[in-house]
């Protein structure tokens, strides 16, 4: 059984992510949420929820525990919320880590919007974890499975994608969680 930490688990993203991953065989899924009320019972069903702030070091080392996947999918102050996660990470012995961060976090100037986007994948980046950064495009809520993958020192390309592409493949990340350890990925519609 993959232990498997959805951290953001009421994030619109991470939503997708739930609903792509239920399904796979041998999987059990932890959902870390600020607000419980805020997650649907469908997707919250056959899935342990905890309670916490990602600001909180001891609420995110508790969530850790047991894990072998964590995921982030979060917005806020995120070099803490990161700084947080990774060396809970390492306390715990989890190695594998899967992070959201945006596109254009390496375009110069940076935008200060994307500036936590930046300092997340720099922290994962230094870590020492087994990790997969994703900077997706912009997300749309359309209904297909339509992506492609650009490497980091690469240019971005493709267009707005789909919540539901970006769960595809970060389900598949999770299904097999040797696929594309230590990569850094644009991910934008095809």
């Amino acid at each position: 059984m993959k232990k498997i930490l959805i951290i953001g688990a009421t994030g619109s993203l991470a939503q997708y992510v739930i609903e792509a991953v239920k399904p796979l065989e041998n999987i059990q899924l932890t959902l870390f949420v600020r607000n419980k009320n805020r997650l649907s019972r469908y997707l919250s069903e056959d899935c342990e929820v905890i309670e916490g702030d990602a600001l909180r070091f001891n609420d995110i080392k508790k969530a850790i525990k047991g894990q072998e996947i964590v995921y982030i999918n979060l917005d806020g102050n995120l070099e803490i919320m990161t700084g947080n996660i990774v060396k809970a990470m390492r306390e715990e012995g989890v190695k594998r880590v899967i992070a959201i961060s945006s596109i254009g976090i390496y375009n110069v100037p940076l935008r200060p919007v994307l500036e936590p986007y930046r300092k997340l994948a720099d922290i994962i980046e230094k870590s020492g974890l087994d990790y997969t950064i994703l900077r997706p495009d912009w997300f749309t809520n359309n209904d297909e499975i339509d992506y492609e993958i650009t490497y980091k020192g690469t240019p971005e390309k493709g267009s707005a994608i789909s919540r539901k592409s970006i769960a595809d493949f970060v389900s598949k990340l999770m299904n097999y969680p040797n696929l594309y350890i230590n990569q850094n990925l644009g991910i934008s519609k095809n």
